[in-house]
Parts: structure tokens; sequence; C-alpha cells
């Protein structure tokens, strides 16, 4: 039996080997992520996300925790675990601590967890982490959640892998708003104040709301008030109406994850933002620009790889001193040598 097959037979042995082989970019993770893709698409994809401190991974070891016990309406699920730490650079190696976080769900045969270094890698993932994903999906993780490294910064690529991305914050980590001014606001679909029994929690929720009320003002003010304008205008309210209500307008959790307080209503507001992907047919655009990117980011390293196995000797570095030398800016010496 190959790898694939063993994993589509429930081997969790077959399924670390794959994701090593994956993680290592060899032949054989190639040809077992093509094997194993007709099967994937058929889980929920999670990232958490936010700025280092605000206590991802006991949040993620808390959401899996309950995903695996039933109760108020939701079946156990399977859950998958990506959590990428960062590497040094230094020794390019990596702590992977995340899973001393979640030794509560050590020995539980429905979770999976993997631990992997980002290599270097910007944005908060790893290059392997969507292949990494998709072999969970196909060995038939209902639900994966991915923690990215942290860096609070650069994470937006966690928002074109996950189709639900949680930005966690804390109270009493400095500037209120510093999620705003970093990007990282814009790319929640649900809002996590974590560690919610500390002071300052109502400044950091009030300044998270008045943000998305100005990132949402037609939304809002669409909540509060009902137009009673007759006739012609009345049916183009109702059109507007309509538009707004397919907004997602991203909802602001509480919760302390070690005490496991607020993870219930966390997991209802990821469930109805997974209802209003399948509602408003967000979902497919969603795993359509998925794809893309994936698709996009592959070409562009396969490309690379080959022209530099095409160009002559020498010819890179001796383009690189040029431009030491400031003889040649670096579009011109793009054009000379892609000529």
């Amino acid at each position: 039996m190959t790898l694939a097959q063993e994993i589509l037979a429930g081997s969790r042995l077959a399924l670390a080997r794959l994701l090593s082989q994956i993680e290592n970019g060899t032949p054989q993770g190639r040809a077992g992520l093509a094997d194993l893709f007709p099967y994937t698409g058929r889980a929920h994809l999670i990232g958490v996300t936010g700025a280092p401190g605000t206590g991802k991974s006991s949040l993620v070891n808390a959401l899996a925790q309950r995903y695996r016990q039933p109760g108020d309406g939701m079946a156990s699920r399977r859950v998958g675990i990506v959590a990428v730490d960062p590497s040094s650079p230094f020794t390019g190696g990596a702590i992977l601590g995340d899973r001393v976080r979640m030794r509560d769900l050590a020995g539980d045969p429905g979770v999976f967890i993997r631990s992997m270094a980002s290599r270097g890698s910007l944005g908060g993932l790893a290059a392997a982490t969507s292949g990494v994903v998709q072999a969970l999906d196909a060995a038939g993780f209902e639900v994966v959640l991915i923690e990215t490294v942290g860096a609070g910064q650069a994470e937006v690529d966690i928002a074109r892998l996950a189709h639900t991305t949680l930005v966690i914050e804390a109270p009493g980590l400095g500037d209120d708003i510093q999620a705003i001014k970093a990007g990282i606001l814009e790319i929640a679909d649900v809002l996590v104040i974590n560690k919610a029994d500390r002071p300052g929690v109502e400044t950091t929720e009030r300044a998270l709301k008045s943000m998305l009320a100005l990132a949402h003002p037609v939304a809002h003010v669409f909540r509060d008030v009902r137009s009673t304008v007759p006739g012609a205008q009345a049916e183009s309210h109702i059109q507007d109406e309509k538009k707004v209500e397919s907004l997602w307008v991203p909802p602001v959790c509480k919760t302390v994850a070690i005490e496991g307080i607020g993870i219930g209503e966390l997991t209802l507001a990821i469930q109805q933002h997974l209802g209003h992907l399948k509602q408003t047919g967000e979902l497919a655009l969603r795993e359509r620009s998925r794809l893309q990117a994936e698709l996009e980011g592959l070409l562009r390293d396969v490309l690379v790889a080959r022209w530099r196995m095409a160009l002559s000797d020498g010819k890179y570095e001796e383009m690189l001193q040029r431009m030491l030398e400031r003889q040649v800016s670096p579009w011109q010496a793009v054009e000379e040598l892609i000529a």
C-alpha cells in the first residue's frame, strides 16, 4: 500500500511520515499529496492569529477540546492542529513549544497535532503549511486549526488559507488599536479578546467595536434604523438591505481560554460564520482564491528554480556584482537575465 492508501485507511503513522515528506519537499511528499488531493475540500479550516502573548496556543487547545465534546447540537468532530513556530535565524531550529500547552489533548485518537517550523517564511506560515493542511483534510479531520507564528505585523497569509480567521487580542498589551495599525484587523472573521479576566478588557472591547463600526458603517446603520420611505424608493431600500445582510460584520467574543470560559460562544460564532459563507456562496469563492494563491506560489517557485538551472554558470553572480557596483539597477538586471 502507498502512504496515501494507508492514510485513507486511518493510519496515523503513515500520516506523520507523509507530513515529514511534505515539509521536506520530497518527490514522495508531492506524489502523496497528488494521490490525496481528490479527497480534500471537506474540512473547515480555522486560522488563529494574533500578537505574541495573546494566548493563541491555549485558545487552540480549548477549541479542540470543545470540538471533541458533543453538545449544543454539535457532534464530536475529529480535529487536526497545525502549529507553526518561528525558526531561529541563527541555527534554523525551532522550539515547537505549542505541544507543551496542548498536553490536555495527548492520547486523544480524534486529535492530530503537527508542529512545524516557519523555516524563514514570512506571513506567519511555513511554505509547506498548505500541503500539511490538505493531508489532514484528506485524512478525515473535519476541523483543522492553523495557529500562526505570532509575529503580529505580517500574518495576512492565514486569510488566504483559512475559511474562518480568528484574530486574537488581549487587554494590557499596549496600544488598544495596535491590530488596526498593523492591518491585521482587516483579515478577521471573528475577533477574540482572550484573557478577558484581566483589567482593561472593557477598553479593548470598546476600541475594537468602534473600529468595526468605522469599517462597516452601512451595516451598523441598517441594524439600528428602519426605513419608512414609500414607493419605488422602498424597493431600492429593500435591495440595499439585502446587500447589507450579505455582509459579515466580525463579532467580538471574550474568552479565558485556560479556564474554558467563553469557548462555547466562540465556537457558535465560528459556526455562524461558516453558515454565512455557505449561504452567500463565498465559501466557494474563498476556496477558489485559496487554490489560485497556492497555484501561483508554486508556479513562481518552480519557474524560478528552472530558470536558475538553465542559467549559464556565473551569470547570476556576475549580474549581482554589477548591481553592487551600481552599473545596473535591479529592474535592468532582471530584464537582462530573463533575456
